[in-house]
């Protein structure tokens, strides 16, 4: 499994707009076959950082993903949305495997 985390830089005047956005790819990248796990929008603290999360069970299938999400007709108008609303300033993605599954110091060999 891979997982994308996306960090944006939003305008805070604009978090409306991006809930809108936000909840378009959930819903979009969930039909595209990722599974989503959400957005994080700003609440205390900085009040322009966002974050999402999603994964695929490969890096082949993300990129899959990316070239069916381009010619995706749904996909545009979302991305057109955050155009027209300039509700996102920038992002950038990082790409992580999880460990889901813990264990005891004893079974890991830690003595």
């Amino acid at each position: 499994m891979i997982t994308c985390t996306i960090r944006y830089e939003v305008d805070p005047t604009k978090l409306d707009a991006f809930e809108i956005y936000a909840r378009a790819w959930i819903y979009l990248v969930n039909k595209l076959g990722g599974t989503h796990h959400g957005y994080w929008l700003p609440h205390e603290g900085a009040n322009d950082i966002a974050w999402a999360m999603f994964s695929f069970p490969s890096l082949a299938a993300y990129e899959d993903y990316r070239v069916r999400m381009a010619a995706d007709d749904e996909c545009n108008q979302a991305y057109a949305h955050a155009a027209n609303t300039r509700c996102i300033r920038r992002y950038d993605r990082s790409f992580t495997r999880p460990i889901l599954d813990g264990a005891s110091p004893d079974e890991l060999g830690l003595a």
